[in-house]
């Protein structure tokens, strides 16, 4: 019933209403709706993916323009951050991994909830919260790529452990990887989209700088 009234209230806006509309679920679990961002409290609804029926239109979320943002925001190699997602999710906003791991970056839910991270599977917000992890295992290692890449795959506990890249085949492989991408990318328009059928839900940013 919840999601059906979210859906009605969208409808009544309109398409040009929907991108802002604002939202916050108070202590009683009561939907509170406005057209402006209030304070805080309210989350922006946008337009997102969704496997179930329902209404349904279609978009095409452009998932460079993320990309840029947040690097320019986080002071990072866009190229690398294309590699890190075409080896972590293939572009796939809705891949999970065997070990749990969700979205685009690939975040683990201790990972994603470190990150304040609500949505994994929202593109943005999961390219902003991959990357801003990313900062802050190079500045661990003090910019060592290499290092902060074999972390962000097996965690900062084992290269600590191993003081160095893991042991471990699947990091190997996948600092060799993301690097041979990055490489690939130098000099090419590599703007991803991603087409969609969809329903509304919600957008929640991470903290940025």
């Amino acid at each position: 019933m919840r999601r059906w009234a979210l859906i009605l209230i969208l409808i009544a806006f309109g398409p040009a209403r929907a991108g802002g509309l604002y939202y916050f679920i108070d202590h009683n679990g009561v939907y509170h709706f406005s057209d402006v961002r209030k304070d805080d409290k309210y989350n922006k609804m946008i337009v997102w993916a969704d496997a179930g029926g329902g209404s349904r239109m279609d978009i095409q979320v452009d998932f460079d323009r993320y990309i840029k943002d947040a690097c320019a925001t986080y002071g990072l190699d866009e190229n690398l951050i294309r590699a890190m997602i075409k080896v972590e999710s293939n572009y796939d906003p809705k891949a999970v991994s065997r070990s749990g791991a969700q979205g685009l970056m690939q975040l683990m839910p201790a990972t994603a909830q470190l990150m304040r991270l609500i949505d994994p599977y929202h593109p943005r917000d999961n390219i902003y919260a991959g990357v801003a992890y990313f900062k802050s295992l190079l500045s661990r290692y003090q910019g060592n790529e290499t290092l902060a890449l074999a972390a962000y795959n097996a965690g900062p506990s084992c290269v600590d452990k191993y003081q160095g890249i893991p042991p471990y085949a699947e990091t190997r492989n996948y600092v060799k990887k993301v690097q041979s991408y990055r490489d690939k990318y130098e000099g090419k328009n590599l703007g991803v989209r991603y087409q969609s059928r969809v329903v509304i839900l919600s957008e929640r940013t991470v903290t940025r700088k």
